[in-house]
């Protein structure tokens, strides 16, 4: 009896371990039957082929059309792509994923072209949370009937990351939870919802493992998020391309985030008023995008207070307020494609590394903003419209001098005004210090000028040009006078045959031998003498002028005291004036004594100019050279009056 039970117990643990032995075999082969079958139409490098159908294990539904099984696009070890699931064929998926327990070696399911029924959808998510996949990403996921709440399975999952694209809801009607709730309370560390047109979300129910969530490009508003106090561990938060308006709420909900480090909300339409309600962010934050929103220069009153790297590009922002709160941590700043016309101080931004200002509104940037921003190492200001000027050059020098802090130097600094060199690179643009140093430039306007004058002044002096501006004015108006005055026939004809000038302290040799020796005789010469000859009530000037206009010949008797006289001067003047004006050979000159040339005043250059030219009688000391002398000036002056005259009008005519 007791060597039969002995030999029934070795059986039945004999047929317990047969019995485990082959269920295991069973199992494995089955999952190496599915990987071969797979492998056998693929490699195992990851070929995009497509296969029709999957091994014989899994039949056909026979209610669903042939052909309408899932296709491969993707298979690996560890990796797998499907593509095409429908409602005929998800059963046979789901049972094909049940296989994949957790401790397999797949981990990354992708599943592209979704079109099921919201049950199905849910199997098949509730398969994968148990399953040995870790990464789960939907690509063009369209749910087909009704939403309706459905009880989750959480537990147990090895999910690490979820990532949907393209979701299509086609149930206008539902009770929000049903859907939102699902994906709220998943367990997972990451998870992606993205162009999706997801108008909310809403606040786990109870703390949350979240550390990524990325809901790119959807419809989420102000509404997202607030007073949700179940993200504690939230980390990285992205809500790129959405339909967010108030910064202040975006603020706010980020307030019970304790754990937020990263917050990118570029893309949306948010604003900032300047409300006297402060912002209150988490403290944690240290990375924020708010690039390509609207927001202005009031900004800067509601931002995170420890923000590290902060993007405001393409925003509306015209300054940077001084009163704005200091960002101490801020090191890297972004205000790319606003409306900034100068580079902004450093005064909030103390510890601030990186600026970047490009493509702003910037003619002539502050050249001391190194000096204010000690601790900036990169500057990025290329690609705005550069006024090449004065101003400039002391950017330029600063490029020089900051050791290759400008970023993109030299090829995105061009100038932009003036017309003429527009696409001109600043490093070839140059001026001289004296153009752009304007004390420089008054200092030497105004040496220059003082030069000029006293060159001006000299030459006036020596050549005694007031002088004869003044007599050129007596001659214009005597002129002006005669032509306004009464014509009389003989006003033109030659009344003289010579004028006399002479200084009056050699008066007594013109009366005592000039004029006897040229009147009496034969052929009496008739003399124009100032004395005798000049119309009273008239200005000397203009019987002078009239005495010379009214002579053939014009006789100066020069001596010391000739060159002394000032009457002598206007003579000779107006003399030397017909001389040229009528291009005649009018002048006799008559050196009554040497005259050493340094007795000759600067202003008498034309006489020295006529001595040196022309020829002069000298007279003789000798009296018996005194009859030559008069011969050869009754010669110079002899004429007749009438024949002169007649002669006159023909050169006129």
């Amino acid at each position: 009896m007791t060597q039969n039970m002995s030999f029934l117990r070795k059986f039945f643990l004999y047929k317990c371990l047969f019995a485990l032995t082959f269920w295991n075999y069973a199992n494995l082969s089955v999952e190496d039957e599915l990987f071969t079958s797979v492998s056998n139409n693929f490699p195992e490098n990851g070929s995009n082929k497509k296969i029709k159908s999957l091994p014989p294990l899994y039949g056909k539904s026979p209610q669903c059309k042939a052909g309408s099984d899932w296709v491969v696009i993707q298979n690996t070890t560890e990796s797998l792509s499907l593509s095409e699931i429908t409602n005929c064929n998800v059963k046979k998926l789901v049972a094909f994923l049940s296989n994949f327990r957790q401790g397999s070696r797949l981990q990354n399911l992708t599943l592209t072209n979704v079109s099921v029924n919201w049950n199905y959808l849910m199997e098949i998510f509730q398969t994968v949370w148990h399953s040995s996949i870790e990464y789960f990403n939907t690509n063009n996921v369209t749910q087909l009937s009704d939403i309706k709440s459905y009880n989750f399975n959480y537990s147990g999952t090895s999910m690490k990351a979820l990532t949907m694209k393209k979701i299509i809801i086609t149930d206008l009607y539902f009770v929000q939870d049903d859907l939102y709730k699902i994906f709220a309370d998943m367990n997972i560390a990451n998870m992606t919802i993205a162009d999706s047109e997801m108008i909310h979300m809403i606040c786990p129910s109870s703390e949350s493992r979240f550390r990524y969530l990325n809901f790119l490009k959807n419809d989420l508003t102000d509404l997202l998020f607030q007073k949700c106090e179940n993200l504690l561990q939230l980390e990285t938060l992205i809500l790129k391309k959405n339909k967010f308006e108030s910064l202040r709420k975006v603020s706010s909900m980020t307030s019970y985030m304790k754990s937020l480090k990263y917050l990118d909300m570029s893309n949306n339409l948010l604003r900032h008023d300047g409300a006297e309600v402060q912002c209150q962010w988490a403290e944690s934050l240290t990375e924020l995008d708010l690039s390509s929103n609207q927001l202005a220069d009031a900004v800067f009153e509601c931002l995170p207070a420890n923000v590290k790297k902060l993007s405001l590009a393409n925003n509306q922002i015209s300054n940077v307020p001084r009163g704005m709160v200091e960002l101490r941590s801020l090191e890297e700043l972004n205000l790319a494609s606003n409306r900034l016309a100068d580079l902004p101080g450093c005064s909030g931004f103390t510890s601030l590394q990186f600026l970047n200002i490009e493509m702003n509104s910037i003619l002539t940037p502050s050249a001391d903003f190194f000096q204010n921003c000690p601790r900036v190492r990169e500057l990025q200001a290329g690609h705005n419209p550069f006024k090449c000027s004065c101003e400039l050059q002391a950017f330029i020098h600063l490029e020089r001098q900051s050791g290759g802090k400008l970023f993109g130097w030299p090829a995105a600094y061009e100038c932009e005004y003036p017309e003429s060199l527009r696409g001109t690179q600043l490093k070839d643009f140059h001026l001289s210090l004296l153009a752009c140093n304007t004390t420089l430039m008054l200092v030497t306007a105004l040496l220059l000028t003082l030069v000029l004058v006293a060159v001006v002044a000299f030459l006036c002096i020596y050549l005694d040009v007031p002088w004869y501006m003044r007599m050129t004015w007596q001659w214009t108006q005597t002129k002006r006078r005669a032509w306004h005055s009464p014509r009389v026939d003989q006003g033109n004809v030659l009344q003289f045959h010579a004028f006399i000038s002479y200084s009056e302290r050699d008066s007594l040799w013109v009366k005592n031998e000039l004029i006897p020796n040229l009147e009496k005789g034969e052929g009496c010469i008739q003399l124009c003498q100032h004395e005798r000859n000049f119309i009273p009530g008239k200005s000397i000037v203009e019987n002078i002028i009239n005495c010379i206009e009214k002579s053939y010949k014009s006789i100066f008797v020069l001596s010391p005291n000739f060159v002394q006289s000032e009457w002598c001067h206007y003579e000779l003047y107006f003399a030397h004036h017909k001389l040229f004006s009528e291009n005649s050979n009018s002048l006799i000159l008559i050196l009554l004594e040497p005259i050493p040339a340094y007795l000759i005043p600067a202003r008498y250059h034309k006489l020295k100019a006529l001595m040196a030219k022309r020829t002069y009688l000298e007279w003789p000391k000798e009296r018996s050279k005194h009859a030559l002398f008069w011969a050869n000036l009754r010669a110079a002056i002899s004429i007749n009056l009438l024949k002169a005259d007649e002669n006159l009008y023909e050169e006129t005519d």
